[in-house]
């Protein structure tokens, strides 16, 4: 008796592993996923992807379709980003790889230039959390400068004063992920190259979307390679530019630059290795499909979507300022909006439990710093439209009262006292057992339907230890099961 499946057994096995997800379409899930909402754009970037899903992006002399796509994209972001003929670029798998490659270039270009032995980078309190992963990653020194506290940009001038010698690499966000506002990268590029330090703009989330602003709105703050003393900038095509996942452009001021984070290798009887990603054998398939979706959409489609977004998020901002209770965090300049509350007893945790009840998923941000508790939302053309933003707005105000109801989540301050006490560096099983105890996590790793009471307890504990227990977390979710296939 055979043990393989039909085709059909297998899509079915995938349809129902799929339901338990949240939805990727229609606006209602407001962070990792980004919708165009556009008829006929999945199926393009499908095809597109299946026909190049087996080339190899690893040898491009044996693929010189890669090449050629490649060329064709890095162009078209540096033209719209303010590059010239000179700018350099290399298309990477995402956000994450974009920035550990920023900063790679940059560690090795200060190595190799002015002699850095003990690089730092410099980083304001906003900055994405991948820049901490490269330079864990990569060996350099992080330097953290607070960001202003009411409008959580970074401020120039102590970002100016955090620069030394050994200093590699300064970023600015395009926005800041966690507030969805733009830091004073003029100012910040300037402090930099007076030094003779490089400056990166993390535009991952927020280019493609500002750079296709109609002409008719406010202009947003300058942030590209046009602006003084920025040397390398990324944006990812996976969010506004509305492609499949797996695509973001991280663009040099030249390609003298950008070779520093290039590795070749021919110590080795194989063939010559040279990778302009942290990858190797790579498909072309996330090229492709970027490619398709592109030349679909082009300039004027994305300036008609920009266009909308913007008007959502004035919508959405001036509506959740007229529910009782809540409030949003600093001035938004682009599609992203943080919202918070200063009522003691609203718990915007429990406001996101109430929203995931009822199909929405707005993202919790745990208190850090000067920054509250708050829920980040993400703003896609897909809930672009007066009557999407009304019923966002009609579900999030019913969710406030639901959510006034019940109280905030409460925590053990007993056992998050004892569970403080624990060293990090030296937790035991039995440690490990009694801090997910505390947070609610069970020992086969399941994970409430409410969220609000986890987050509460890993809020309140101390981050290094909330960083010891997060991979236990979710350690304890991937457990592959013995057996052929399950």
């Amino acid at each position: 008796m055979s043990d393989q499946e039909t085709d059909q057994q297998i899509i079915d096995r995938l349809t129902a592993l799929r339901s338990q997800d949240l939805p990727v379409r229609g606006g209602r899930t407001m962070a990792y996923v980004y919708d165009s909402g556009l008829d006929g754009l999945d199926d393009l970037a499908e095809r597109a992807q299946a026909a190049f899903a087996g080339v190899n992006g690893l040898d491009m002399t044996a693929f010189p379709s890669v090449v050629a796509l490649e060329n064709d994209i890095v162009g078209r972001a540096a033209g719209l980003l303010g590059g010239d003929g000179g700018t350099a670029g290399t298309f990477t798998s995402g956000g994450t790889e974009s920035c550990l490659l920023a900063v790679l270039t940059a560690r090795n270009h200060a190595r190799r230039t002015r002699g850095v032995t003990a690089p730092e980078l410099v980083l304001p309190a906003t900055a994405h959390a991948a820049f901490r992963k490269a330079a864990a990653l990569f060996g350099l020194t992080v330097v953290t400068v607070p960001v202003d506290p009411g409008t959580f940009r970074a401020r120039p001038e102590a970002m100016a004063a955090a620069m030394t010698d050994r200093t590699a690499l300064v970023v600015a966000s395009a926005p800041s992920y966690a507030h969805g506002v733009i830091d004073p990268v003029t100012e910040i590029a300037a402090a930099a190259a007076g030094r003779g330090v490089l400056c990166h703009v993390d535009a991952c989330i927020g280019g493609w979307y500002l750079a296709h602003l109609p002409r008719t709105l406010p202009r947003p703050p300058a942030f590209d390679l046009a602006v003084p003393g920025v040397t390398s900038i990324a944006v990812d095509l996976h969010k506004y530019a509305y492609t499949p996942k797996g695509a973001s452009v991280l663009l040099f001021r030249d390609a003298e630059l950008r070779r520093h984070g290039w590795f070749a290798d021919a110590s080795w009887p194989g063939y010559p290795v040279v990778n302009a990603t942290l990858q190797g054998t790579k498909s072309a398939g996330p090229l492709a499909a970027a490619w398709a979706v592109l030349r679909r959409i082009g300039p004027a489609g994305y300036a008609e979507l920009s266009g909308r977004v913007h008007e959502a998020v004035q919508a959405l901002v001036g509506g959740i300022g007229r529910i009782d209770g809540l409030r949003v965090l600093g001035i938004p300049q682009a599609s992203l909006v943080a919202v918070a509350s200063d009522d003691p007893g609203l718990d915007p945790f429990v406001v996101a439990d109430e929203m995931r009840l009822r199909g929405w998923f707005l993202q919790p941000q745990p208190a850090f710093g000067g920054s509250p508790p708050n829920l980040h939302l993400t703003v896609t053309a897909a809930v672009a439209s007066p009557e999407r933003i009304a019923l966002l707005l009609e579900e999030l105000g019913g969710a406030v009262r639901r959510a006034r109801e019940l109280g905030p989540a409460a925590v053990d301050e007993g056992l998050a006292g004892l569970a403080a006490q624990l060293d990090p560096d030296t937790l035991g099983p039995e440690e490990i057992a009694l801090a997910l105890q505390l947070a609610g996590i069970s020992d086969d790793g399941a994970l409430p339907e409410r969220m609000a009471p986890v987050l509460a307890v890993l809020q309140a504990l101390p981050p290094r230890l909330t960083e010891r227990l997060l991979p236990e977390v979710i350690g304890r979710l991937y457990r592959a099961r013995t057996g052929p296939y399950g």
